[in-house]
């Protein structure tokens, strides 16, 4: 028989028409056309299903420099460079920053995105792009709030509204404290927005790397023993009942739930075992590294392995960060920040948890995304350091149903626009929606029943394993 073996056209449902004309004829045969079709469509959709159950997310605030990290430009002029040289990883021909050994010897697990772009340069608007996939309005507005019209629901929220319920832990979970400015406004795109308070991911505000770590929403008071819980347990269900008239209603619903769930997380074994770092052996503390970010990526790992399906590491900024370039924000001395805080902490952590994944055979079903907000400028300013900038950056994925030892999309040749591939947030959080499983056009409806999709992008279908 002939065949030709170029790829097939294909036709706007992802039926090509070869597809196509054999169903139509073995509809002749006696078999509905439509149910064939759906048939067809169906085995297609199943094929595409991710396949992650959780997902661990490292958002490290500031916006760091893609030249230092995931795209450097060796060959480009000093001022775009910068100090830091290139090294090459076990994939060949792809290079990292020189500050990324461990990851470096990683890198057949990652797969990276060089032309992510929000277009947007300032932290909190441009953050709550990446967090939401809806664009701040407007865009370039730094400290802005929380709040309509920038009120469309977190990543971690829809992940909250859909996989809720499955354990005593919330499904999703944000530590070790929010993302904020230095004036301390909140960035908006980290709660549920109009989805409602209840669907916020929870927050473990916490210092896992201090001496006597406990989140205060695990911890009971000293004189309350888990019988006196029980007790005062049942005697809020004794009240409850008598309320049935105002429940009816609705207005005591969502704080009913958290009320409950609470209790569930004070008296779960396995929630209040995830917590215990203690139990970790002193040898896997020390390989993540004993600092807040590093100890706050395995409190992450051990929480997944509890069952939440999504846990949010933010940066963590300390009272101590220099305010002239607090966390990523590398406005001044970026090389010497970058060498002294900031990578070396990151590596670590970040290779700890690859190869602790790898080694417990996790990393097939957890997808760990590693982002910004933004990136930096492609020359280093007079200070010796690069500012904001939005039109071109890099993030890493690794696990969870992408592709291991890939590079989607290009920046040019100073890495400070976007050549090809390029990935809006749209498009990056269809996709992470898409390997957990959830079609990007999933409905949910907000408070007033109004349906809205998940995602109003497409799923990067290059990188998907």
């Amino acid at each position: 028989m002939f065949t030709i073996t170029a790829k097939p056209t294909r036709l706007c449902d992802g039926i090509s028409r070869r597809e196509m004309l054999r169903i139509g004829s073995l509809g002749v045969a006696g078999l509905a056309l439509p149910d064939l079709l759906r048939r067809a469509m169906a085995k297609e959709a199943t094929s595409r299903r991710g396949r992650a159950k959780s997902c661990i997310v490292l958002f490290l605030f500031g916006g760091p420099a893609q030249h230092s990290t995931w795209d450097p430009k060796p060959h480009a002029p000093a001022e775009v460079r910068g100090e830091l040289k290139s090294i090459s990883t076990t994939v060949p021909g792809l290079q990292v920053g020189e500050l990324l050994p461990k990851t470096s010897r990683l890198a057949e697990h990652l797969c990276l995105l060089r032309a992510v772009r929000t277009g947007d340069n300032a932290h909190s608007s441009s953050g709550y792009y990446m967090l939401t996939g809806q664009p701040h309005a407007p865009m370039n507005m730094e400290n802005a709030n929380p709040g309509a019209p920038n009120n469309w629901p977190s990543f971690g929220s829809v992940i909250r509204r859909l996989r809720d319920g499955a354990t005593a832990l919330p499904s999703s979970v944000r530590l070790p404290h929010q993302i904020f400015n230095t004036d301390g406004s909140i960035w908006p795109g980290q709660d549920a927005g109009f989805l409602g308070r209840a669907l916020d991911p929870w927050m473990f505000r916490c210092e896992p790397a201090s001496a006597n770590f406990k989140i205060p929403e695990f911890t009971l008071p000293a004189d309350v023993a888990l019988g006196r819980l029980d007790e005062r347990h049942s005697l809020l269900s004794s009240i409850n009942q008598h309320r049935a008239a105002v429940e009816r209603g609705g207005a005591l619903g969502p704080y009913d739930a958290a009320t409950q769930q609470a209790f569930d997380l004070l008296t779960s074994p396995r929630s209040r075992a995830a917590l215990q770092l203690d139990d970790e052996p002193a040898a896997a503390r020390d390989r993540y590294g004993r600092t807040q970010f590093g100890q706050s990526v395995l409190l992450a790992r051990r929480l997944i392995e509890a069952g939440v399906s999504l846990v949010q590491v933010n940066w963590f900024r300390s009272p101590e960060e220099p305010s002239d370039t607090p966390c990523w924000d590398s406005h001044t001395r970026e090389a010497q920040r970058l060498r002294t805080v900031l990578l070396p902490q990151f590596d670590q952590a970040y290779s700890a948890l690859l190869e602790d994944l790898v080694d417990r055979g996790l990393l097939d079903d957890t997808l760990v995304v590693c982002l910004a907000e933004f990136g930096r400028t492609p020359k280093i300013n007079a200070q010796g350091g690069r500012d904001h900038w939005g039109n071109v950056f890099s993030l890493a994925l690794a696990g969870g149903g992408v592709r291991g030892g890939h590079v989607h999309g290009a920046s040019d040749a100073i890495g400070g626009e976007p050549k090809e591939g390029l990935v809006g947030p749209p498009d990056l959080l269809a996709t992470l929606y898409h390997c957990l499983g959830h079609a990007p056009t999933t409905e949910l409806h907000d408070a007033l029943g109004r349906p809205f999709p998940i995602s109003r992008g497409e799923p990067v279908r290059e990188i998907l394993a």
